[in-house]
């Protein structure tokens, strides 16, 4: 599913205290056994610096690589190797030749083409390619009536060799994963994330339902208590992945946390926010005659009666069986608030997701009324 992952707030010591990095505190405490030479296609929007931070953690040497214009106050510390993910643009991938690392995380690419100039560069430098996918590259990813698994076929297209990301988001994902399997085959970890949530989340689809019931009142949840919805906390995302290096896992991993019930969510919101939220539970079919859309007004929401809510049960057995740890809710919504929290006034008036106020107003006063009418 498509996100943008380049949002950061400088004030990274206050956001430190509030969980924003990881700290050894958590599973794969300590330093790591062996210390790796790890690149980082990236490393400076969402995901990335905090797999980064947790790398440092566990005493691993990072390098990274990108064009050098985000986020560059990050890590000062670290060797920045400036250039392109394309080959035909600049230098290019030039600053990455003659040069060894034990693993490679690729975070940032999006197009097969660039994911094979990468991973064909890197073939005889580096000794595992770690690849972040996404759980939409298989085909009718939002689709289905049970858990599913790694197992699923990848989706596909007409014109493999097309490069509008913006259109086909989903499959070039896959069509990256191939690139990479062709040019180091048995030596790619594809990690395959659902909706990825926490501090530092530039597209508020999970802070939409943290932020709002912070504000207190009568808010809208919708549909029921029972129907399921699953995430990723980045900071869990960002420790699998460190540890599959650590222990050389060559797998395909979907990384999400098993489905919960959206009442467990909003329920989690209301506690920590302590704002006193009351929540008004209103069904599947007035949010639709009100125009109101899972995924779009409703972030991480579909009706459990239509097939859409098959975007939101994937297995993540898989995962877990191999060391995937998940934190407690609780705490991935009371740091996802207190950064939301410390951003600038106009930018958490704008939320990116997630029902306008005046139309919450609305439907909730609609569906009372029309309950009052029988």
């Amino acid at each position: 599913m498509p996100m943008n992952r380049r949002h950061f707030i400088g004030a990274s010591a206050s956001a430190a205290g509030l969980g924003v990095f990881p700290r050894s505190s958590r599973a794969a405490s300590g330093q790591a056994t062996k210390s790796l030479k790890i690149l980082f296609l990236g490393g400076t929007g969402f995901l990335g610096p905090h797999t980064v931070r947790y790398a440092l953690d566990r005493g691993h040497e990072v390098t990274l690589f990108n064009r050098g214009k985000t986020n560059n106050q990050l890590f000062p510390e670290l060797e920045t190797i400036v250039g392109n993910r394309d080959p035909d643009i600049d230098n290019g991938l030039s600053g990455l030749r003659d040069r060894q690392w034990d693993a490679a995380i690729d975070t940032s690419g999006y197009v097969p083409r660039i994911v094979g100039a990468s991973s064909r560069l890197l073939s005889e430098n580096v000794g595992q390619y770690l690849f972040v996918s996404t759980l939409c590259q298989y085909d009718n990813w939002a689709e289905g009536d049970k858990l599913r698994t790694e197992e699923q076929p990848r989706a596909t297209l007409l014109d493999p060799a097309t490069e509008d990301v913006g259109t086909h988001y989903c499959a070039l994902k896959g069509y990256c994963e191939l690139a990479a399997e062709e040019a180091m085959p048995e030596r790619v970890t594809q990690i395959r994330p659902g909706l990825i949530v926490g501090p530092r989340d530039n597209t508020d689809r999970f802070t939409y339902w943290a932020a709002r019931a912070d504000r207190g009142g009568e808010m809208l949840a919708p549909g029921k208590p029972s129907d399921l919805t699953q995430y990723i906390d980045v900071r869990d995302l960002g420790m699998f992945m460190v540890q599959c290096l650590e222990r050389n896992l060559t797998e395909t991993y979907n990384l999400v946390r098993q489905p919960m019930p959206m009442g467990e969510v909003l329920e989690s919101c209301v506690r920590v926010s302590d704002k006193g939220t009351t929540l008004t539970w209103v069904p599947a079919d007035v949010l639709t005659k009100h125009g109101l859309r899972p995924w779009q007004e409703l972030p991480m929401w579909a009706d459990s009666e239509t097939p859409l809510s098959g975007s939101l049960t994937w297995s993540a057995t898989k995962a877990l069986d191999a060391g995937l740890t998940i934190r407690p809710i609780d705490e991935t919504v009371r740091d996802t608030l207190g950064w939301f929290n410390l951003l600038p006034e106009d930018r958490r008036s704008a939320l990116r997701a997630g029902i306008p106020a005046a139309k919450e107003k609305e439907v909730i006063a609609a569906w009372h009324q029309a309950q009052a009418e029988r």
